[in-house]
């Protein structure tokens, strides 16, 4: 039996159901395939790498972190999601465009950001256990990310102790979150999925939520903006700002912005290695990633 018939045994789906499978392109983590049933069922399968293969420390268990984020967000009135059939099949649907659907997902992720916890940091605890405090947590996340970077032996843009020294430098900025919010962490426009329907096109899905955790929502700014500056994202602001979330931009915000951007790099480039991305996508990632990460890290404390 294949993992695919597998899981898909594990939803209850035998394999004389599936009228068609084929495997999905663009992820980087988990296997993913396609299935459309007999009875016209359409669902997504994601399977994890091997347990015994070299992973970030994070991403130990992020299925059920995704699972999570879907059961949680899907309590937030007007958010749409996958619906988790089981513990890797989630159904999806598909497409693309922009400006109003920007301040769409704008008003979607200031409900998602209603949604608190009682602890700062990953809800799989492979980091660590669940902190008091953002700060705690953040370092444990950072600290992390560069003992990985130890472990498979990656070239960072400096030494690890002196990146360190860099974000505990903007500790007093991390110091002013106070309240654990459930943040996605990974909503680029690829995890967006957009559909139409006979009256113009809205936002499907929002997915792949296994990088989510409890902790800052202003940290969820970086990929909703990657590469770029949410501050010039003027549609999705005013639909945020419309359905109640709080994104000003003073000098504190601005720092823990740039530490955000800082981890979220140092994950996209040192997690090339366990993945063995080929000599195309490093040179891409030293051009978008890892020299933007030098220019961050080199700014004063």
């Amino acid at each position: 039996m294949t993992r695919l018939t597998a899981a898909l045994a594990g939803a209850g789906v035998s394999w004389d159901q599936v009228a068609s499978s084929r495997a999905l392109a663009g992820g980087t983590f988990n296997t993913v395939h396609l299935v459309r049933l007999v009875d016209g069922t359409t669902v997504v399968v994601k399977i994890p790498p091997d347990p015994a293969g070299p992973v970030l420390r994070y991403e130990r268990g992020i299925l059920g972190t995704e699972a999570l984020y879907y059961q949680l967000a899907g309590q937030c009135e007007g958010v749409r999601v996958p619906a988790v059939i089981a513990a890797d099949l989630t159904p999806v649907p598909g497409g693309g465009e922009r400006d109003g659907l920007r301040a769409e997902l704008g008003r979607q992720v200031a409900r998602l950001h209603t949604v608190t916890g009682n602890g700062f940091g990953y809800p799989s605890l492979a980091v660590g256990p669940l902190r008091d405090s953002w700060r705690q947590a953040f370092f444990d996340m950072v600290n992390a990310v560069l003992a990985d970077a130890r472990r498979f032996a990656v070239t960072l843009p400096r030494p690890a102790a002196d990146i360190q020294d860099w974000f505990v430098a903007r500790a007093a900025a991390l110091d002013e979150v106070t309240t654990p919010v459930l943040v996605h962490f990974d909503l680029w426009d690829g995890n967006i999925l957009v559909e139409s329907n006979p009256v113009g096109r809205r936002i499907g899905a929002l997915i792949d939520a296994e990088r989510a955790f409890w902790g800052d929502p202003l940290a969820e700014f970086i990929s909703l903006a990657l590469f770029a500056d949410i501050e010039q994202d003027t549609a999705f602001l005013r639909g945020y700002r419309s359905a109640g979330g709080t994104a000003k931009f003073d000098v504190a915000a601005r720092q823990r912005l740039l530490a955000y951007r800082a981890y979220l790099y140092l994950i996209m480039w040192v997690e090339a290695v366990p993945r063995r991305f080929n000599q195309r996508q490093r040179d891409w990632l030293a051009d978008k990633v890892f020299r933007p990460l030098e220019a961050i890290l080199s700014e004063a404390r």
